[in-house]
């Protein structure tokens, strides 16, 4: 095992933590918030992204002020796994996919792999599901649930209403 990740797995995973809420912390305010110098931050910064841990850094966009025509979607695919490969083969082709953001395998239930998509209308997403995701071979069905609402995202509140402190009566 790498000796940085046994010397400091505590602070690594608290540099990922806070990269989370807020990947443009400075070094500085990093080894601030962690007791170590902003150097001593970078230098960890670097480690994780050169060994894989860290593949990128994204913005959370508030769309309904950015642009309130982008449409999300989830969509549940049931799949035949494919010999000596299981899902992998089929969730990579899906992946190459400019509308696709994420793919995901489920452990259980009533499908195989979780499609998160986004186009610039629901025409864009029925397009998309109906001719390029459902003629793929070994998907058997799919079934989309379009998003309306974002509250959260990666940790991040959305909706920056003030919460009502009154309570409910």
């Amino acid at each position: 095992m790498n000796t940085i990740w046994m010397k400091g797995t505590d602070i690594m995973k608290d540099i990922i933590r806070i990269l989370q809420q807020n990947a443009r912390i400075s070094d500085a305010a990093l080894g601030e918030m962690l007791g170590i110098s902003a150097e001593e931050a970078a230098a960890r910064i670097e480690k994780l992204e050169k060994d894989g841990v860290i593949k990128g850094y994204s913005v959370i966009v508030d769309d309904d002020l950015y642009d309130k025509s982008i449409v999300y979607a989830t969509i549940e695919l049931k799949v035949t796994p494919q010999r000596d490969c299981g899902f992998d083969d089929i969730a990579k082709t899906i992946m190459m996919y400019d509308e696709v953001e994420s793919v995901s395998l489920m452990s259980s239930g009533a499908y195989d792999l979780a499609v998160e998509v986004k186009g610039d209308n629901l025409k864009d997403v029925a397009f998309f599901v109906s001719e390029r995701l459902a003629t793929i071979d070994g998907i058997l069905s799919t079934s989309t649930h379009f998003i309306l609402k974002k509250y959260k995202e990666k940790g991040i509140f959305i909706d920056n209403e003030e919460p009502d402190e009154r309570g409910i009566v």
